[in-house]
């Protein structure tokens, strides 16, 4: 049932690599639709990551329970051990491409802001912004 279950997740792990990865390329090319299309499926293989974990964590605090005094090493076999590794490798990787997109989309963020208020010129009226007096909403520079 071990092994069933990190398969699963595994799965799930690299169904959400490879979506992020799309994204990524999305953004280069300034395509957001299929970005925002793809946030339900990302959520929903998020989630199925989660619930799969909490089952390899409540399966191995089971085996663990049983088997009192025998170590976890000694109680997975070589393929759980296996397939363990891997999960740990996709985590890792998903981490590192989360963070690559985030910087990406971070980057494109404040493009928009500053492209905004270079139409919209905005003032700060205490912890607020708000468009400023100014009755010009662009000014044309030679």
């Amino acid at each position: 049932m071990l092994t069933y279950h990190l398969e699963n997740a595994l799965n799930d792990l690299r169904d959400l690599i490879t979506m992020t990865r799309e994204d990524i390329e999305d953004i280069k090319k300034a395509q957001h639709e299929p970005q925002f299309e793809r946030i339900g499926l990302k959520d929903e293989k998020l989630q199925a990551f989660e619930a799969k974990k909490a089952m390899i964590d409540h399966t191995i605090a089971t085996m663990v329970s049983q088997n009192p005094g025998v170590e976890l090493p000694k109680l997975l076999d070589t393929k759980q051990h296996q397939l363990l590794d891997e999960l740990r490798k996709e985590l890792e990787t998903l981490k590192e491409v989360n963070q690559h997109y985030a910087k990406m989309v971070l980057a494109v963020s404040n493009l928009y802001n500053e492209f905004l208020e270079q139409i919209v010129p905005t003032e700060m009226q205490g912890y607020k912004k708000v468009a400023s007096k100014d009755p010009s909403l662009l000014e044309v520079r030679v």
